[in-house]
């Protein structure tokens, strides 16, 4: 079992590389009360075209899938996961992403009980014709309750309006028709290709014994068997640079408009260290100048032209990247001018020493007092993991860029054909 000391941050994780390939990852802090653990596979919404394990042919199935398996996984022939975990006192849930999915758990007891529930539910799949038809119909309302939420429809709406090609911009539970098409055969598949242990990583933070816990692991896995490893082939089209439409506008029964600015990010490949650069500093600016206390927020609230809920947020992945900003507005269009026009003004913005450090402090304030949560850590940790990218060496990362690294940044971020906008206006009539 390897150890690693974070001095720093007065960490210590322990971590191993099974046999089957799984990766296993401990954070013993014996100060928490709580234990929170996560068991994640390298598989997400976007990965609808991919060889499957055993075969040497491009296959592409229906959108929503990886949703569609995340919730068939709980539900077993005799019973349903939900009630084992409820038994020895924990919470469990899920969730399904653009590039993951993940299972997870938090409690205060039995922790030992419920790392083997964990892992024992999520590599026992069953399927059933009749359950997956049955899925259809829960899936399916629950699309349609997203699609008449205003908050969501804008998000994808501004997503669609970035992206012509790539699978980021289908709805992460695919479509109502979409999801008529999967099969057991389907679920079968992505489950073999996808939940090879090679392609996952089991995570857990808190109260615990690491050497225990890393011997009931390796033992648990050690009893299973599983198919030699493989490395998985995915397929994604070309996409352009520029956005696919310069503006996007949904109409729904709503009583104030939504708008949103969006911006496809262009996503540093060279290195780990150059796509951290670059994600850190597009969350820096972007909580600069649009954060409650940047300039441009307190410009657009004097113009009226927001309200409390003007938030944005960034996603930068391997093979995609975006950033969002907006809200609710009564002038949607002069809000998409103005938020346009302030975007293209940073590529003549340049920081000063002083304003940078600014930065720099407040996003170190706030990455350490997120550290405090196991739920940030475990999903960081998977999410940086995924990337090549240690979560406990982004500390030393924002700490080491520099000012003139920023306003190089900021010379080349923002592109006129990079930016598209997305408006939910009420329905006409």
């Amino acid at each position: 079992m390897n150890k690693t000391t974070y001095e720093q941050l007065k960490e210590t994780l322990y971590s191993e590389k099974l046999a089957n390939g799984l990766h296993v990852f401990l954070l013993p802090k014996p100060e928490m009360a709580k234990t929170f653990g996560i068991f994640s596979t390298d598989y997400g919404s976007i990965d609808q075209s991919f060889v499957p394990l055993g075969d040497d042919a491009l296959q592409t199935v229906p959108d929503g899938i990886a949703h569609f398996l995340e919730h068939k996984l709980f539900e077993k022939e005799d019973r349903d996961v939900f009630q084992d975990f409820t038994k020895q006192g924990a919470s469990a849930n899920a969730f399904t992403s653009f590039t993951k999915t993940a299972y997870l758990f938090s409690a205060t007891n039995n922790i030992k009980e419920n790392v083997k529930t964990l892992l024992n539910f999520v590599q026992d799949p069953y399927f059933s014709e009749q359950s997956v038809e049955k899925e259809k119909g829960i899936i399916g309302q629950e699309i349609e309750m997203y699609n008449d939420q205003p908050d969501w429809r804008s998000f994808f709406g501004t997503i669609q309006s970035l992206y012509e090609s790539h699978p980021v911009q289908v709805d992460i539970a695919g479509t109502v028709d979409s999801i008529q098409k999967i099969t057991k055969d389907d679920l079968y598949t992505c489950y073999n290709t996808f939940y090879h242990p090679s392609n996952m990583t089991f995570f857990l933070a808190g109260n615990f014994d690491a050497e225990e816990l890393m011997e009931l692991i390796i033992a648990n896995q050690e009893s299973k068997e599983f198919a030699p490893p493989q490395e998985i082939e995915r397929s994604f089209p070309e996409e352009p640079d520029e956005v696919a439409e310069k503006q996007k506008v949904i109409e729904m029964p709503v009583s104030i408009s939504k708008c949103m600015v969006g911006i496809k990010e262009k996503v540093d490949r060279r290195s780990n260290d150059d796509f951290l650069r670059s994600e850190l500093l597009t969350e820096m600016l972007l909580d600069y100048y649009f954060s409650r206390s940047g300039e441009y927020y307190q410009e657009l609230y004097e113009q009226d032209l927001i309200d409390n809920s003007f938030q944005f947020e960034t996603n930068i992945e391997r093979n995609f990247g975006f950033s969002i900003i907006g809200g609710n507005t009564s002038k949607p269009e002069q809000l998409a001018e103005k938020v346009k026009g302030m975007l293209l003004s940073l590529q003549e913005n340049r920081l000063n020493e002083d304003e940078f450090m600014t930065m720099k402090r407040k996003k170190i304030g706030q990455f350490l007092r997120a550290m405090n949560s196991l739920e940030f850590v475990s999903n960081q940790f998977i999410h940086y993991h995924l990337l090549g990218i240690d979560l406990f060496k982004v500390l030393p990362a924002i700490e080491a860029l520099t000012v003139e690294e920023a306003n190089e940044f900021l010379k080349n971020w923002i592109k006129e054909d990079r930016i598209s906008v997305c408006q939910v206006i009420p329905s006409k009539g």
